[in-house]
Formats: structure tokens, sequence, C-alpha cells
């Protein structure tokens, strides 16, 4: 049975989520910061751990943004193929956008050409990939990408012979030349697969997958581990001091690919990974 559904719905659960992102860590991130200060010994490491966790709690109490950069909007609408929307979901949804930015006086960081540089002054357009999945309910992911570690972000075509230590040699690179300049401890996302637009994709996906949680391949899951741990020792540690914590997090997506490529893509996020994401 086809379900009517009122594109107005979206509208009201984006302008809400860019409040939450905005000012709320989300808990499995935090989380993940207060169990790493239980394992770093450094003093400097330790005191920004504790800074960071501080900062949450002031942004969460006050209600203001976490960070200056509050991000460009990357919306993933997964809509159930028995629903019929009333209206235009993408207008719906920068819409939202627009209302939540204003409403919460989020800095509006978005310029309409990426040559002429002329800000949109409301925040939009989101990024919005939508995706026809079974059921008859549409399900929201708001993520608040923030340019700091969006910049320090790459893509590679690997031969396929590079295989899976050329993925890893790429990953521990682009972690390398990031630095601090990506605000470290990082979460991870990595795209595996697919051609050189969706690679891209998957690692962006890869980010809004709640810390801890592992690929449900365990030929993966064991690959996620183990370059986590690389990764944390480089030794850049948080805010690039020094530490046992470059990264919080590290998710891995994958998809099938031709026979003579090995598309690689390393999406990066700042320690304040900002997704919300509601079913309706």
């Amino acid at each position: 049975m086809i379900r009517e559904f009122d594109v107005m719905r979206l509208t009201d659960s984006i302008e809400r989520m860019c409040g939450e992102n905005a000012c709320d860590l989300p808990y499995d991130v935090e989380q993940a910061i207060a169990s790493s200060l239980d394992l770093e010994d450094g003093e400097h490491a330790s005191a920004l751990l504790s800074e960071l966790l501080e900062n949450a709690r002031v942004a969460r109490r006050e209600r203001i943004p976490l960070c200056q950069d509050t991000g460009m909007a990357v919306v993933f609408l997964d809509v159930g193929r028995d629903v019929h929307f009333s209206g235009d979901p993408y207008e719906a949804i920068n819409e939202g956008i627009r209302r939540g930015y204003k409403k919460y006086f989020l800095r509006m960081s978005v310029v309409g050409d990426p040559l002429r540089r002329v800000n949109t002054g409301d925040n939009t357009p989101a990024i919005t990939t939508i995706r026809i999945v079974p059921g008859d309910r549409v399900t929201v992911t708001l993520l608040a990408k923030g340019f700091g570690s969006e910049n320090m972000s790459r893509l590679a075509m690997l031969r396929p012979a590079d295989g899976l230590e050329g993925v890893e040699a790429f990953v521990l690179e682009t972690v390398k030349l990031a630095g601090p300049n990506a605000c470290p401890p990082l979460v991870v996302g990595v795209g595996i697969g697919g051609t050189f637009d969706h690679v891209a994709l998957l690692a962006k996906r890869a980010l809004a997958r709640p810390i801890g949680e592992r690929h449900p391949d365990p030929f993966y899951a064991y690959f996620e581990e183990s370059l986590l741990e690389k990764i944390n020792q480089l030794g850049i540690g948080p805010q690039g001091f020094g530490g046992r914590t470059t990264a919080l997090s590290l998710a891995v997506n994958v998809a099938p690919t031709h026979i003579a490529g090995l598309p690689v893509a390393c999406n990066l996020n700042c320690h304040a990974t900002r997704h919300r994401q509601e079913v309706l």
C-alpha cells in the first residue's frame, strides 16, 4: 500500500536536527573521546581531550555551536519504495536548512558558485543523495560537514595489484598529510570500489556509522580495526600535539568495481563528527 508523505515533515525534521547537530556532540563521539582520555598518558594529549569534552558540555548547556564552522549540510535520504511524496523533497530539505541555520544563528558557509564565491546567505543548497529502499518509511541522515577536515580528504584510482596494502598505505598517507589541519582526533570514512564518483560517496556514508560499529563482513571488520590501530600509532594525537589518539574511529564501505580498477577514497572528519538520523 502506498503511503502519502507530506514533505513538510522533512523540513521540520531537518530544521530541528540543524540545531542539535550544531550544539550537541553525538553520544557515541563523546563516549569515544572519554574512552580515549583513559588511554592517554601524555600531558598535552590528556589536556586537549579534556578540553574537547568541556567544550561539548558548554555547547550543550549554553546552546551554542561546538565549532565556528557549522558545516555544509549533507543529507542522505533513504526512501521506502511504498512512499509517495506530496511535494519536492529537495526543496523541503533546503527549506529545513534555511530555517534551521537562521533559527539557531549558525554560520552561513555556502557559496553559490565555486569560483565567483558569492554566499547564498542561507547555507543552501544541501548536498542531498536519495536512495530507494524497501518499505514505507523515510530515513533522514544529516551531517554538518566542516571543511577543515573535508579539505584534507583524498581519492585515488589505484591498480588492482596494489591490493589491501595499497589501500592501507593510501589511507595512512592521507592521515599523515592532514596532520593537525583536520582537527584530530579524527573519524575516518573509507570507500573502496565502485567508480570515481561512487567511491567518494561510499566514504562519506561511512562517516555516519555509529562509532564502534564494525563492518558486517569479518574480513573488513578486521581491516577496520587493524587500520585504526596503525593510524593511532602515527603519534599525531589530539589537535596534532602528539599522543595515542589520532583517530576515534574508522569505517569502511565497499562496492563492486571493474576488473581494471581499485578506486579508494578517504573522507576525514574532525572530532566533532556531527550527525543525526531520524526515521519518519
